[in-house]
């Protein structure tokens, strides 16, 4: 991590495009142009029309000859003045044409040990059900299952449970979304607030009651207006083993479009607030309402010392297809495990879903009729026509017969005779009613039961580690560990389909505009993080910590939790009314740089007049970049230096109006260096529209009306041409879309692929979704890849069984096809949804527009598009060796993901008007940690006990996956691994270090200290947390 200096000298609305090689890096912003002339919509039969457009193609084309002879004067004036690096050189053309630029000759390169390259080429785990396999064995043919729609008709023999009686574990809970009908602050004033309040009340009545809890943003809004006694009351709920707060994160996070940085940031927040507020530490995961459910939580949550899991959402098939083999109760390992260290226990509840009438049994028309709430007089009803009677000593007898048929049924689905059945849905219990029509209700089942001996069944109300803790029990084998004969399983849970061809894979891009938003505020943040933490550091070496503003702490936390609040599975996923969505930007808003929480970011110009400028750089990499930075002047005689006065290769580009008609697809050929064979990409712009049935596309689900269209338009698009010594592109103006396509002259990383920018606009168009294809002649077959949370990646593979909107996956961060000479992959810096329809393709959608709701809750329709910027990146790689089933990308290819998602940030002093302003370089690191190793955050521990940081920071560290088989590259910097090795004593520059310390991954458990000259060692894909103390 690097802060630079740079000073901007001499004085048109021009871009001034500067090199820098530095050492961290962050946000990159779009300018609009100052005018743009449009083409025109005339008929082509007027002639006197045709004229006037080609007098005015005339007038353009004369405006750009006249700035590119001021430009080349400009240059003209810089040498004649002196502006020119020491060595003599600025950039030139050599007699071929090419640019020749003066960059610093240091030899760099690139040594990975050949003990780091073998973690790929291992065999995948051995697992007894991997997704991908299961996929390929089921026919998804939804055929009726009877009461139970979705599977199967279920029996037994009454006297199974003779000789074992089943447990039945009734766990009552309501879910808290942190927004989406409403906003968080109108949820928790109408009805959050009135369920923490009636927990203190309703659960202090009875010992035998028992409730979890989940959101920990609304926890924490409730703690912060309640009095001393209700905390202390509800601190005592907790500790006796009441109220249970499962998974403890900020919010439960969505898992398809979050990065795995912001799902951990999340789960810190909330795993730190109840550690200074409760000093509980979560066991065990509930996850009920995200749309689809990704490996990297169970990898996730085992880091952090849980135990146990709980899922909900799954594809119906999947379910059925699991509750035959009694799979429902699963060992979940990742990929890459070839033993068993990563497994986490996880429960896969069975049914439609988490509502009571799919929770006790396979009959919701007899399940509702125990959701007390819906009982006569209630504004709540049971759609099935009967409903819910109370019970009375008459009737006892009778619905506790019916009821146990439904939960002896429902355990047929496992493999112990201990049963889960929670007892909630959204937003309930917020009134003291439904909590005596529940509780008194079921306790008076409960007691008919377990005082019966003759129905062989106990049961209770629990939380949810207490079932979990019974299953380990009945099987003889330690929490978190595996039970005999129980399946093992790798792979995820995408697309999730919830009936018919209804495949949840809408959302994937639904309100692109904010995703792109949360992936630059998540990239802001860490920076923040890491520059606070060192700052304080060095203050306190210093002995200045009294002086060093950490109050300024507090704006750190609010950043965390409006960040964390986004990654809520109804905020990143677009899928929440649009009153809901201007108040998560709103909350972003404090964190970013734009005018308003809709607008797209606005470089600052930078004025130059007679003194010189000056302009911070800060590369929040932990890695060496030689890299093209972009800065907005008001001159064309620009001369850029660097802190000891070196001058810096630049390219001045005007902002082209300029308009040359080509055809309606886009080329591009891309060749590898000293390479003679090409691959040939084809960048094709396609249409969706949605079926013109009943059931269309909403924010959640994709239902296109069959396959996509060519983009077509009336005008041929309007293209741009701009070429210089440190970059060329080529914009092409299209009617909804503005799509530019740039190289980077320069050495390393940011020259090996091509950087792709799609400035959307749909805002006139009626249920139609805008896709990028690319097609090219990579024989990738059925197969392609995607990642998974930026974490890991996911093989997928096209099947003729399933629909269309079936084969599109998150894409959070990268996706690639291969075959055996190439592997092409397209990195994103905003969630998207991705597909590869045929041999060769991958397509990702861009933005929808969908002008009706899809009946799954929310009542609208998505018609807040805004103008958005979708930015790629596209790599193309030779494979030296086909590899195995498991896939990594290469550490180029980390690399380049790693910069999209982490631009440099230029950040311009204000006119300083007395010398030269009293900064210089700020460079950390003492040394570029191995390049397998990824800094994923240096953050301030809180105080225990005032809004301030402790002395202690927490460091988190992920060694990368690496595939070796791909042809090595030059980075551009010195790169090296070391076999997971690193010292962090002499990691940082000017700091001793004074703690060393193992932590679980959000804080809450900790190991003994490491003597502080220790070496850490981390296996690749391994993400671990330290304690430690700078000073």
């Amino acid at each position: 991590m690097k802060l630079k200096k740079q000073v901007t000298v001499c004085g048109g609305a021009i871009f001034c495009v500067a090199v820098f090689s530095l050492y961290l890096m962050l946000d990159r912003v779009q300018h609009d142009p100052a005018r743009r002339q449009s083409a025109g919509n005339f008929p082509r039969s007027q002639i006197s029309v045709l004229q006037n457009r080609i007098e005015q193609l005339e007038q353009l084309l004369e405006e750009n000859h006249q700035i590119i002879s001021h430009i080349k004067d400009s240059v003209l004036e810089l040498t004649d003045t002196g502006a020119i690096s020491p060595s003599g050189h600025l950039p030139f053309r050599s007699a071929n044409g090419s640019w020749v630029l003066p960059f610093d000759g240091r030899p760099t390169f690139l040594s990975v040990q050949p003990l780091d390259c073998q973690f790929a080429l291992g065999h995948r785990s051995q697992t007894d059900l991997q997704m991908l396999d299961v996929y390929s064995l089921l026919s998804f043919d939804n055929v009726d299952g009877g009461v139970w729609k979705q599977g199967f008709e279920i029996t037994y023999e009454p006297n199974e449970w003779d000789d074992e009686p089943l447990q039945v574990f009734v766990v009552p809970h309501s879910h808290n979304d942190p927004g989406w009908i409403k906003t968080f602050d109108k949820y928790y004033n109408d009805q959050t607030q009135h369920i923490f309040n009636n927990i203190v009340v309703k659960l202090a009545e009875d010992p035998r009651r028992k409730f979890i809890w989940s959101e920990i943003s609304f926890f924490a809004k409730w703690w912060e207006s309640a009095d001393v006694h209700k905390q202390e009351a509800m601190r005592k709920l907790i500790l006796s083993g009441q109220l249970e707060i499962v998974t403890g994160g900020w919010v439960m996070t969505d898992e398809a479009n979050v990065h795995y940085f912001a799902m951990i940031d999340q789960l810190i927040e909330g795993h730190q607030w109840l550690e200074k507020n409760l000093g509980v530490t979560p066991r065990s995961g509930w996850a009920v309402d995200p749309f689809g459910h990704s490996a990297t939580m169970p990898y996730l949550l085992k880091r952090a010392n849980m135990s146990s899991m709980l899922i909900q959402r799954v594809h119906y098939s999947i379910k059925k297809h699991f509750a035959a083999t009694r799979s429902l109760e699963f060992m979940w390992r990742q990929t890459w495990d070839i033993e068993s260290g990563t497994d986490m226990f996880c429960h896969m509840m069975p049914f439609y879903s988490y509502d009571v009438p799919h929770t006790c049994g396979p009959d919701p028309k007899i399940c509702c009729q125990f959701d007390f709430k819906r009982l006569p007089g209630s504004r709540v009803n049971c759609p099935w026509k009967v409903p819910p009677r109370a019970i009375t000593d008459a009737n006892v007898a009778e619905r506790a017969g019916v009821l146990l048929d439904q939960y002896r049924k429902k355990s047929k689905l496992f493999r112990s005779r201990v049963l889960l059945v929670p007892l909630g849905d959204d937003f309930r219990y917020d009134k003291p009613l439904e909590w005596d029509q529940q509780y008194f209700n079921y306790q008076k089942l409960f007691d008919y039961m377990n005082s019966h001996p003759e129905m062989h069944v106990k049961a209770q109300f629990a939380t949810l580690t207490d079932y979990f803790n019974a299953v380990y029990k009945a099987n003889g084998v330690a929490p978190g560990m595996r039970p005999p004969d129980y399946p093992v399983l790798s792979g995820d849970f995408f697309a999730y389909a919830d009936r018919e061809d209804h495949y949840w894979s809408g959302y994937y891009t639904s309100r692109p505009f904010y995703k792109n938003v949360d992936r630059v505020l998540e990239s802001h943040l860490r920076g923040a993080e890491i520059l606070y933490s060192l700052a304080v550091a060095h203050a306190r070496r210093a002995g200045l910590e009294g002086r060093y503003p950490v109050s300024d702490y507090s704006l750190l936390t609010d950043a965390r939790r409006n960040i964390g609040l986004f990654q809520h599975h109804d905020a990143i996923t677009g899928t929440a009314k649009e009153a809901v969505v201007i108040d998560y930007g709103n909350r972003s808003l404090n964190e970013s740089l734009r005018a308003t929480q809709d607008s797209l970011p606005q470089r600052t110009l930078i004025e130059l007049e007679s003194s010189p400028r000056y302009l911070v750089l800060f590369n929040p990499v932990e890695q060496e970049r030689l890299c093209v930075v972009t800065v907005l002047v008001n001159s064309a005689r620009v001369r850029v230096l660097t802190e000891d006065g070196q001058t810096l290769p630049v390219q001045l580009s005007a902002q082209w109006v300029s308009a040359v008609e080509m055809s309606g697809e886009v080329y591009q050929v891309i060749r590898r260096k000293d390479d003679p064979q090409e691959v040939r990409v084809q960048i094709q712009f396609l249409t969706y529209g949605t079926r013109p049935s009943k059931d269309k596309s909403g924010a959640y689900l994709f239902l296109p009306d069959g396959n996509a269209k060519p983009y077509s338009q009336r005008e041929a698009p309007v293209v741009r041409v701009v070429e210089g010594p440190l970059f060329a592109e080529v914009v092409a103006h299209y009617q909804h879309f503005q799509q530019t396509v740039r190289i980077h002259n320069v050495p390393g990383v940011d020259g090996l692929s091509l950087d792709i920018t799609t400035m959307l606009d749909i805002r006139d168009q009626n249920n139609k979704e805008l896709a990028m294809r690319l097609v090219t002649d990579i024989q990738s077959g059925d197969t392609f890849y995607t990642d998974l949370n930026g974490f890991q990646i996911q093989p997928r593979r096209y099947f003729q069984k399933l629909p269309l909107q079936a084969h599109f996956y998150p894409m959070p961060a990268m996706a690639y096809i291969q075959d055996s000479q190439y592997r092409l992959t397209l990195y994103t810096a905003q969630a998207l949804g991705v597909s590869s329809l045929a041999s060769g393709q991958l397509e990702v959608i861009l933005d929808r527009r969908l002008m009706q709701d899809d009946n799954r809750g929310l009542g609208q329709g998505l018609k807040d598009n805004k103008r958005t910027a979708n930015r790629f990146r596209l790599l193309l790689e030779r494979r030296s060796s086909s590899g195995k089933v498991i896939s990594f990308p290469s550490l180029l290819s980390h690399m380049t993901s790693t910069i999209l998602n982490h631009e440099v940030l230029a950040l311009p002093v204000l006119p300083w008007k007395h010398g030269v302003p009293p900064m210089r370089t700020f460079a950390p690191l003492a040394g570029t940690l191995p390049c397998d190793f990824h800094l994923l955050n240096l953050r301030s521990i809180q105080s225990l006990d005032t809004h301030s940081p402790s002395p202690y920071t927490a460091l988190l560290l992920h060694r990368l996956g690496l595939d070796c088989g791909l042809e090595d590259q030059n980075p551009g910097f010195n790169c090296t691994t070391t076999q997971g090795q690193l010292s962090i004593s002499g990691l940082f520059r000017g700091l001793d270090l004074q703690l060393l310390q193992p932590m679980s991954l959000s804080l809450m458990h900790s190991q003994p200290p490491l003597s502080n000259d220790s070496s850490i060692n981390l296996e690749p894909m391994e993400i671990s947390t330290y304690k430690l103390k700078l000073c």
